[in-house]
């Protein structure tokens, strides 16, 4: 007789099992599948990402942004704390380079200020070189409660913990959801290995989250379009010019944060991500391509309002992402004493957006429900420093939904 789960939660990113793990640790006696198509967890955005823990600062007050951003931060850093996961709460700088960002960065840390930020600092030239010796600006907002974090090994412990609590619960690797109907009360999902049965299903599909959306019957008129982030490394030559993390003032008529300095865990330092359209979902190369994907992301009229309404934009970010002068260049304007010689080039990430069809990227996290499924349709960044905070929302949506006892 085939086993029945309670749950079957389908993506096994941050969010995923986030969101597996607050549900079994509120209904332990809960059997829950989770299946991740790849052979590791964690192998797309969680993997791939800058890993810092973003303090909630940036995002309209009042957003699920917002309010998950900083409800996440605190219990993620709590979580870290407890599971002895490598982290750093090492503080940012959001530097300004010109008095034309200035306004922008004020309303910055008004939402900081709304938002429940602690401790952030306003800083003249002299006070940004005390903590940044080699950064050039004018003003700056220290943002204390910023760090960086293993993003991968946090979701690894997320599912040794949830099998700890069930262990009748399952986690599958290297198995993909690939259709979706019923056998009498019970969801059959099939897989390249098989089917299951599962009263309920949530979907956390990142890259994939509006096609399994569109298998599982949601109505969905957005669609996913992936933007490839390039990254750069400090060199052991220019490793000692940045200590923390900087960002620039971001451009409000873009919807990226901008090139900036992160140091990772394993003492390394990134420079980027530059965010250029990739032609491969989950596409980690400059050359990657994939025939469904592009003609997914060029037939959608969301694609091209996009491409058009940041025309200067995007021809920069793809100059940058083929040169190394030019990213070196952008790269200056936060620190001018970095040469060619201070920078080798990294690795890759892609971001999922949720593009609506009128090409806008500024979209909050959205959460939607059916009968028998949660589907997690958009969650870009803050989406990992936010996941536990995410992983409570669905459970209570599931709990208010599903008529869970």
């Amino acid at each position: 007789m085939q086993k029945v789960f309670d749950v079957a939660v389908i993506g096994g990113g941050i969010v995923g099992l986030a969101s597996a793990y607050k549900i079994q640790k509120n209904k332990p006696n809960f059997k829950i599948l989770i299946l991740e198509k790849e052979d590791l967890l964690a192998p797309h955005q969680t993997g791939n990402n800058s890993g810092v823990i973003h303090s909630g600062i940036y995002y309209p007050p009042g957003s699920m942004k917002a309010k998950n951003c900083v409800d996440g931060r605190h219990e993620l850093v709590a979580f870290a704390k407890e599971h002895k996961i490598a982290h750093d709460i090492c503080g940012k700088l959001i530097v300004a380079t010109e008095p034309s960002e200035l306004p922008f960065m004020k309303k910055i840390y008004g939402n900081g200020q709304a938002n429940g930020v602690e401790d952030m600092q306003w800083l003249n030239s002299e006070e940004i070189k005390e903590i940044e010796p080699f950064c050039e600006g004018i003003e700056g907002l220290r943002v204390g409660c910023t760090g960086i974090i293993d993003y991968r090994a946090t979701t690894e412990k997320l599912a040794e913990l949830i099998l700890q609590i069930q262990p009748d619960s399952e986690l599958h690797l290297g198995e993909e959801a690939l259709k979706f109907d019923h056998d009498g009360d019970f969801k059959l999902i099939h897989t390249n290995k098989g089917s299951h049965k599962a009263k309920k299903a949530i979907f956390c599909a990142g890259l994939q989250a509006d096609r399994l959306a569109k298998k599982d019957g949601v109505k969905l008129k957005e669609r996913v379009v992936g933007f490839r982030g390039d990254y750069f490394e400090l060199t052991d030559r220019g490793h000692h010019k940045v200590k923390h993390l900087i960002y620039p003032v971001p451009n409000p008529d873009f919807p990226f944060l901008g090139v900036h300095f992160t140091r990772m865990t394993d003492g390394e330092i990134e420079c980027g991500p530059s965010a250029v359209f990739t032609f491969k979902r989950e596409g980690y190369k400059k050359t990657d391509f994939d025939l469904r994907d592009t003609i997914d992301a060029l037939s959608y009229s969301g694609t091209w309002k996009l491409f058009f309404g940041n025309m200067k934009f995007g021809i920069e970010e793809q100059i940058r992402a083929f040169s190394k002068k030019r990213f070196l260049k952008t790269l200056q304007r936060l620190i001018p004493s970095l040469e060619m010689d201070d920078i080798r080039p990294g690795r890759s990430g892609v971001r999922a957006m949720l593009l609506n069809q009128s090409g806008d990227t500024r979209d909050d996290f959205r959460i939607e429900y059916t009968d028998e499924s949660i589907h997690v349709l958009n969650a870009p960044s803050p989406a990992a420093t936010a996941a536990l905070s995410i992983g409570n929302h669905v459970y209570n949506m599931a709990q208010e939904h599903f008529n869970w006892d």
